[in-house]
């Protein structure tokens, strides 16, 4: 009786056939998204922006943060681009992040303190990197620039539209799910709180008049968004939004040398208080303004919170509680309230509680060097470009309004500080380009 040998060559080879097709398939991925780094930038934000942690689709924008992060990577492999510039305000990033790993890697696993770790450092802080990367020619620069205006008027028609009762045209459709987020009864946006809503908002609409007297956009189209502006910015009935945005149109018509700027702003207040008269003019409008001029209760919600977490500070003023451990605690210093949980609402007493003097100073740190960006020189060939000498005039106005409502809201939203540390990553690639273009 013979044996024959089973032939295995066959089945070997289709094994290695589709293990090189398959690295095949993943090198022009690879090389796909290497050619489109700005679209992979501006996926990501949308996704930030379209995707709340409390919706249950998938971890799209971590997907789109991590392909941003591959793509961009690459393509400064291959270009022979430096991948990690060390910036001014990167030290105080690094130190902050370290900070903050430091005390979640000694609590037990917790996913949601990690997305909070992630929105408001590892994110933001990689974007600043990213962006100077990504952004370094005009072309670039305005597709940033076009991506904000739609943006702006996406979140302003959704707030219009929920002004109005005109719910069926919101989208996506968890803004209307109450038992998301917060603000139910506000025009929230996708990022369902309407605090974070007006932030983007105001910080969008300050880029919109950047735009408007760059001739980015003119006409029907131009007056139709400046003029939405301060109509969604009252819909999210928000008194700290209504302040910021109040105080920023107030210092860009005051303090401003751009005749021009003051003009377009002038009209902006005007059309605000115009539309702020016919939404008065309605019962239930004129109700609902008064009511929230006259609540009391959030106000009173937040001295106690305030006064609870100045009393945690003073336990551990050096290196604070850790992250995320303020709202358990936070509840067994503040009495009257029932919550197993409260919220500081307050960024900067969230820094002060969690991380302490040691965070708090860093975090300082971080923001003096963002705002000395506007300082930066303004390369001669980008005089007339999206970051010119009017972009670097208005960048305190914008940290402003950031910093405004850090003090009633804490941060943690990725889009918010996401769009920021972009704008400022760009700033300090300008400032390299400046230096560059000087020294020779």
């Amino acid at each position: 009786m013979s044996s024959r040998p089973l032939k295995m060559a066959p089945a070997a080879g289709w094994a290695g056939e589709a293990t090189w097709q398959g690295v095949r398939i993943g090198l022009r991925s690879l090389q796909a998204m290497m050619a489109v780094p700005t679209a992979l930038f501006l996926g990501a934000l949308a996704a930030m922006l379209l995707r709340h942690p409390d919706v249950s689709f998938y971890e799209i924008d971590r997907i789109a943060f991590v392909l941003l992060v591959v793509g961009v990577a690459g393509r400064a492999v291959v270009t022979r681009q430096r991948l990690l510039v060390m910036e001014r305000a990167t030290w105080p990033m690094i130190a902050l992040t370290l900070l903050a790993v430091g005390s979640v890697i000694q609590q037990p696993f917790d996913n949601h303190t990690w997305c909070l770790l992630a929105a408001k450092f590892i994110v933001p802080f990689s974007l600043f990197h990213l962006a100077a990367l990504v952004f370094q020619k005009e072309r670039r620069l305005e597709q940033f620039e076009t991506f904000a205006l739609l943006v702006l008027a996406y979140l302003c028609f959704t707030s219009i539209a929920f002004l109005v009762g005109a719910k069926s045209l919101i989208f996506p459709r968890f803004i209307l799910d109450e038992s998301l987020g917060y603000h139910a009864d506000r025009a929230r946006g996708p990022l369902l709180q309407a605090v974070a809503n007006g932030v983007s908002l105001n910080l969008l609409g300050v880029l919109a008049l950047h735009s408007f007297l760059r001739g980015r956009i003119r006409g029907l189209k131009a007056a139709a968004l400046l003029a939405s502006l301060p109509i969604a910015i009252l819909a999210t009935m928000t008194r700290a939004v209504w302040l910021s945005f109040a105080v920023s149109m107030g210092v860009l018509i005051f303090r401003t040398r751009n005749r021009g700027l003051r003009r377009i702003c002038l009209g902006v207040s005007i059309v605000g208080v115009l539309a702020l008269l016919v939404m008065l003019s309605f019962a239930d409008q004129r109700r609902a303004f008064s009511d929230r001029l006259q609540e009391s209760g959030p106000l009173n919600f937040r001295q106690a919170v305030y006064s609870g977490g100045w009393q945690m500070f003073l336990e551990k003023p050096l290196t604070g509680w850790g992250v995320n451990q303020m709202p358990s605690e936070l509840a067994r210093h503040v009495s009257g309230y029932k919550e197993r949980e409260l919220y500081p609402h307050n960024t900067y007493l969230e820094l002060l509680v969690e991380h302490g003097l040691v965070g708090f100073a860093l975090y300082a740190w971080l923001m003096w060097e963002i705002f000395k960006l506007r300082r930066c020189a303004v390369p001669h060939s980008e005089r007339d470009g999206f970051l010119n000498q009017q972009f670097h005039a208005i960048w305190p106005v914008l940290l402003g309004v950031y910093w405004v409502n850090a003090a009633v809201v804490v941060m943690n939203y990725q889009f918010v500080n996401g769009l920021l540390f972009t704008m400022a990553g760009m700033l300090a690639a300008q400032r390299r380009r400046a230096a560059a273009e000087a020294s020779s």
